[in-house]
């Protein structure tokens, strides 16, 4: 996979006006803060062409609030969550917008909510930041109800990730994990769930993110013999680690985490060492969206992104589902598309699938108030009180240096297997 060049500096700050948008027409500003650069580039990157590419599906359709175009002024957090505050202060403070769109990573994500859109009533919907500390800050009441996500949570993840290690025979694993609010958080659902499943954890690491080396990690790593790694990364660092594993000779038998699903990351370290590497994915059920996304993603982007790219198809659910809540409250207004969010998305409403022919259908029947269900690239998404939601998760494994999936494993089972554990 390659990925565009994006400008240096502490913001990337580059409104994006869509196709056929002249300066005078009518406009409706959508902020956007994503890991453009640092560890979590690659993601945000992908993750920034699936919001144009739905922004401008939306507006082909006829756009927002008697025709008004959707654009999103993108900023770049660097991975760094005082960048990522800084860049969404300036978009709520100075341009006013009444969405922001980010971050990709929860250790970014959760400052820009707690200190930025939080208190300033603004909606936050995120594509990639699935720490559990998200559903908790909302069952305290500080969000307001302005914080969606439509990634799953890592506490149901972790235990995805646990049975899916458990079948495959690793029931001796080191963990090696980014020493930030998404890693922590991974092992603690992690370690409960691989503990009373049977499993053994022989060694707990963190790192820090930009090491020059993890040489002192993966020795204490390799110490009391696992039968493979737990590897809890982005696909910068990840690299660095895969590679010291094997080079200090650590059995080549690795279970990752969804972010791990790399192109780069596989030809980086080598396929040839990846063909016993496991990791867990939020799954999608397929759908007319799924098809769309699939076969146009890559056109869009001019074959410089995988439309697989995770975060890429959640980031497309994420805007277009801010789109269509915005033609529907009829208000630039973020209370007004706060109460509109889950409303495109009624369980009663007609189905409504990505792409212009289907927005163009979706504007109707808003127009003629009638209900719609837009079902997504993901599939049929519904958020709970918190935000949050849920649905199955991927299995998958790197053969040849190719992900394919080996299995799926439904919400119904990761919620039987949650009740065992109480």
């Amino acid at each position: 996979m390659h990925f565009r060049k994006i400008l240096s500096g502490s913001v990337f700050a580059a409104a994006v006006l869509l196709p056929g948008l002249a300066a005078a027409e009518c406009t409706v500003e959508i902020g956007s803060v994503l890991s453009l650069t640092g560890p979590a580039g690659p993601f945000g990157q992908a993750a920034s062409k699936s919001i144009e590419m739905a922004f401008r599906d939306i507006n082909d359709a006829g756009g927002v609030i008697d025709g008004c175009k959707l654009t999103v002024d993108f900023r770049d957090s660097q991975t760094q969550g005082t960048v990522a505050v800084d860049g969404a202060r300036q978009l709520v403070d100075l341009k006013k917008v009444p969405v922001i769109i980010g971050a990709i990573i929860s250790s970014d994500s959760m400052p820009i909510l707690t200190t930025v859109t939080g208190p300033s009533k603004v909606v936050q919907i995120s594509p990639a930041a699935s720490s559990p500390s998200f559903t908790e800050v909302a069952r305290k009441g500080d969000t307001g109800g302005y914080w969606f996500r439509t990634i799953t949570s890592d506490a149901l993840q972790g235990v995805a990730a646990a049975k899916y290690a458990m079948d495959l025979g690793l029931d001796s694993l080191a963990v090696i994990h980014v020493n930030n609010d998404f890693g922590v958080n991974m092992l603690r659902e992690f370690q409960k769930s691989y503990a009373a499943l049977g499993g053994k954890i022989t060694s707990v690491t963190p790192y820090n993110a930009s090491q020059a080396s993890y040489q002192a990690e993966v020795t204490a790593g390799l110490e009391g013999d696992p039968k493979g790694l737990y590897l809890i990364a982005y696909p910068g660092d990840g690299t660095t680690v895969a590679r010291t594993w094997i080079s200090q000779g650590g059995p080549a038998k690795f279970l990752l985490n969804d972010g791990m699903n790399s192109a780069e990351f596989i030809k980086d370290v080598g396929p040839q060492y990846l063909n016993e590497a496991y990791g867990t994915s939020s799954g999608t059920t397929k759908t007319a969206s799924t098809e769309y996304f699939s076969t146009h993603y890559d056109a869009f982007t001019e074959n410089k992104f995988d439309w697989q790219a995770p975060a890429a198809d959640r980031a497309y659910d994420a805007a277009a589902i801010i789109g269509l809540a915005i033609a529907k409250a009829k208000s630039k207004e973020a209370m007004a598309i706060r109460d509109s969010i889950r409303a495109v998305l009624d369980p009663k409403g007609e189905e409504i699938h990505a792409g212009p022919e289907g927005f163009k259908k979706a504007l109707a029947l808003i127009a003629e108030g009638k209900p719609i269900r837009y079902v997504g690239v993901i599939g049929p998404v519904a958020f709970d009180e918190y935000g949050d939601i849920t649905g199955p998760f991927r299995e998958w494994q790197i053969k040849d240096g190719v992900v394919v999936t080996t299995g799926e494993i439904s919400a119904a089972e990761i919620d039987k297997l949650k009740a065992g554990m109480k």
